[in-house]
């Protein structure tokens, strides 16, 4: 025996096995004690809910099947207009943050105009909630009448696109800063211009270094694109309002969460297991 685990003629010693076992049966208890505890919470929360005096009013007011089943469709159909209104907000934010990002961590005079105008947009628009910032845009601007009638979903994009551009832009600027600037001299001495060194040295590793940063805003404007709503524009969280109003029950707004929750949840767990991926890496190259 070499090692302890591996006999000389390749067979696994019965110590390992013995390891293998014993991981074996604590994962097993470890997932039966889990699974233990999820039930009892259930149980209680059940309890909870079905003696509380005004359980069977809630039950209908918001879990009510029949009402669920028959706003699905309209609010289905309004959630497809946010899907369009994420999908133009994550392609101007993509250009437009990385675009302000490059320009506040240049260091040139020229532009010393442009890095403040960046400096001051990501800190106003940084501070401004999101609901204020779909009224001034979403009201502010058809009131110019510079560009005549504009449609309130194109309105919502714009606001949403401003305002997480300006958290983007603060993310990718620290993944800009967080690549050695030895990259940055390497690929100037070699010979390579400031842009072309941006695009193909400093950009991507900055890029590798905040996806999980970037994965969760992105997570986080699906579920904002949801407010285009105030404006009136008729997305999913609309429908239900309108439905609502209808039939004054509120399983139309259940109905909205869950369709946003499934929209999210495939990028959630996407989030969840890149950082799980990224943190090992990290703990596989620190150890010794």
């Amino acid at each position: 025996m070499r090692t302890g685990t591996i006999h000389d003629d390749g067979r696994t010693s019965q110590i390992e096995l013995d390891r293998r076992a014993f991981r074996r049966s604590q994962t097993v208890k470890s997932t039966l004690i889990s699974c233990g505890s999820l039930i009892a919470l259930a149980v209680i929360i059940y309890l909870i809910l079905s003696h509380s005096e005004g359980w069977e009013k809630v039950r209908y007011m918001y879990f009510s099947p029949e009402h669920l089943i028959a706003a699905l469709p309209s609010v289905a159909k309004g959630l497809l207009m946010n899907i369009k209104v994420l999908i133009a907000s994550l392609i101007i934010v993509s250009l437009f943050s990385t675009l302000i990002a490059l320009v506040r961590t240049t260091r040139s005079a020229v532009l010393f105009p442009l890095r403040l105008l960046a400096n001051i947009y990501t800190d106003v628009f940084r501070g401004i909630p999101m609901i204020i910032a779909l009224y001034l845009i979403g009201f502010g601007i058809p009131s110019l009448g510079i560009f005549g009638r504009i449609p309130t979903e194109l309105l919502g994009t714009v606001a949403i696109s401003m305002v997480y551009s300006a958290y983007v832009a603060e993310v990718i600027r620290a993944g800009i800063e967080a690549v050695h600037p030895s990259q940055r001299m390497a690929a100037r001495s070699l010979g390579l211009s400031h842009t072309r060194t941006m695009r193909t040295i400093i950009l991507p590793q900055a890029i590798r270094k905040v996806i999980p940063a970037l994965m969760n805003d992105f997570v986080a404007m699906q579920k904002d694109c949801g407010l285009v709503s105030v404006l009136g524009a008729v997305d999913a969280v609309r429908s239900a309002q309108i439905y609502t109003a209808i039939h004054f029950n509120y399983a139309s707004y259940v109905c909205a969460g869950v369709l946003f929750i499934i929209m999210s949840f495939p990028f959630i767990l996407l989030t969840d297991r890149y950082s799980k991926k990224v943190q090992q890496r990290e703990q596989l190259q620190g150890s010794v």
